[in-house]
């Protein structure tokens, strides 16, 4: 099976883990959030891993430095709905910070593959 350069990237591969942990987190939330901050931090999640896998196959270094942008921007908005679930009370304290944490690598990696985009 061929494997892709998305799939070779470190910052696509933790954005991966922190989009199933989000999945199983927000499985637990009440229903009648279903569509609304459940789903937003879903979407946000997928947005993030779409963006990294998207933009790797664009042929221009603008190109792929433009999706790891809004893939780091769908990563702040995910930590936005996170803080809200804590402040809700939606998720444990010891959850958003494992999460919270996680969203903290992710970003850290995108920034650096989005400047290395911008450095060739």
């Amino acid at each position: 099976m061929k494997t892709f350069s998305f799939e070779k990237l470190i910052a696509w591969q933790k954005a991966k883990e922190l989009t199933l942990e989000i999945y199983k987190v927000t499985k637990v939330f009440p229903k009648e959030e279903q569509f609304g901050i459940t789903s937003q931090m879903r979407r946000c999640a997928i947005s993030i891993v779409s963006n990294l896998a998207e933009g790797s196959g664009r042929n221009s270094m603008k190109d792929k430095a433009r999706f790891s942008e809004i893939a780091f921007g769908s990563a702040l908005e995910l930590l936005n709905q996170l803080i809200l679930s804590y402040d809700f009370e939606f998720i444990a304290e010891d959850k958003y910070s494992e999460i919270r944490e996680k969203i903290t690598e992710v970003t850290l990696l995108i920034d650096g593959l989005h400047k290395s985009q911008l450095a060739n």
